[in-house]
């Protein structure tokens, strides 16, 4: 049964709209105010809304401004006595109105008013899903070009010894298509085509070949999607290009990952640390399971989040929280590397404050083929 909210001041209308409704088989709710409904909004589902303009001292179309925001999938009838208000057509315009219900009324103009505000709501959803399924088949047509034309590749960044030596790069996702430039829109359209692990398999076998163009004593870290420690054994399969190379792969997981909502991913961690992997937190200190992800991670890298990185010669809560991170890192056998560096007065107070390691502009922007930082300390 359809819910429908009725918000007008004269309670002669509610009543009567009330009990047409009611009539037709609908489940009714009514309110007087702006307040009173917006709280009927806030604990229920409500299909259609039909609320008056002229509201006692307040205004119908708030309302409806804040049941689009609340629940956009409720359809909003607006009643008044003039259509021609240039605020009713704006209202309508804007999508805030889906029909106006001019009054006064017959109960037939009522219940054909909410039938076919249900119905084209349905037209809408219909053509909104035919469209959605075309953007779809375009994506997905866009993401297999990248795989069969081979246009994925990976740019590489240098981590840095506070002396400015390059020991480590980390890779990073890139791509030659047209459209598809960055790792953000090649995730995305993954993401909801259901095939991320095929771009980490792809991205493992990159990364092998990354690894022969660096010097032996070299490592690369690399970045783990949370759906590749989704299933363990698939995972074991996919890093089948790397055997040989543990040693030398950081796998990065970030904090950001829901890994929670994995039942398995403790294997897959399990299983990388034990083939010989070493495992990194990226972005610690920008998620909100910083202590929980160190816990249960036990990484041998710690990467501080930019956001911590930015401007830390200048805010001593910054200095003093890195402080304690590397304290752990110490005590732990970790350790920690700063992300983000941008200029000499951070990447120096971080140094003072004993990170390990350094990464950012200032030593080297992502590059196809790996080159000595541009800085030493």
């Amino acid at each position: 049964m359809k819910r429908i909210l009725i918000v007008d001041d004269d309670v002669i209308v509610r009543r009567t709209v009330e009990r047409i409704l009611v009539r037709a088989n609908y489940e009714v709710i009514t309110a007087q105010s702006v307040a009173e409904s917006v709280r009927y909004a806030t604990d229920l589902s409500i299909d259609c809304a039909i609320i008056d303009y002229n509201l006692d001292g307040e205004d119908g179309l708030v309302v409806l401004a804040k049941l689009r925001e609340m629940q956009p999938a409720c359809l909003r009838i607006l009643m008044t006595g003039s259509t021609d208000f240039p605020m009713v057509v704006d209202a309508v315009n804007r999508g805030e109105v889906l029909r106006v219900l001019p009054k006064p009324f017959e109960a037939p103009t009522l219940l054909q008013t909410i039938d076919g505000a249900f119905d084209a709501a349905k037209r809408m959803a219909t053509v909104a899903s035919a469209q959605q399924r075309a953007t779809n088949l375009k994506e997905q047509a866009m993401l297999s070009e990248c795989f069969d034309k081979q246009l994925l590749k990976l740019f590489l960044q240098p981590i840095v010894t506070p002396e400015g030596n390059p020991i480590a790069y980390e890779a990073l996702l890139r791509s030659d298509h047209a459209v598809l430039d960055g790792p953000i829109s090649i995730l995305r359209i993954a993401e909801r085509g259901n095939c991320v692990t095929e771009i980490g398999k792809r991205v493992f076998k990159l990364a092998a070949d990354a690894l022969a163009t660096l010097r032996p004593e070299v490592s690369l870290f690399v970045n783990l999607h949370p759906l590749d420690l989704e299933d363990p054994d698939l995972l074991s399969t996919h890093i089948a290009p790397l055997r040989g190379l543990e040693g030398r792969i950081v796998m990065e997981i970030t904090e950001r990952s829901r890994l929670q909502d994995m039942a398995r991913w403790e294997e897959s961690v399990a299983l990388l640390t034990r083939r010989g992997f070493s495992i990194a937190i990226d972005d610690l200190g920008a998620g909100y399971n910083s202590l929980s992800m160190l816990a249960d991670l036990q990484p041998q890298y710690i990467k501080i989040d930019m956001s911590l990185v930015r401007n830390i010669h200048l805010e001593p809560r910054k200095r003093r929280l890195i402080l304690l991170m590397v304290t752990f890192a110490n005590a732990t056998g970790g350790k920690i590397i700063g992300e983000g560096v941008e200029n000499s007065e951070e990447a120096r107070a971080l140094i003072d404050c004993g990170v390990h390691l350094l990464q950012g502009y200032l030593y080297g922007k992502p590059a196809p083929h790996a080159r000595p930082s541009s800085r030493h300390n």
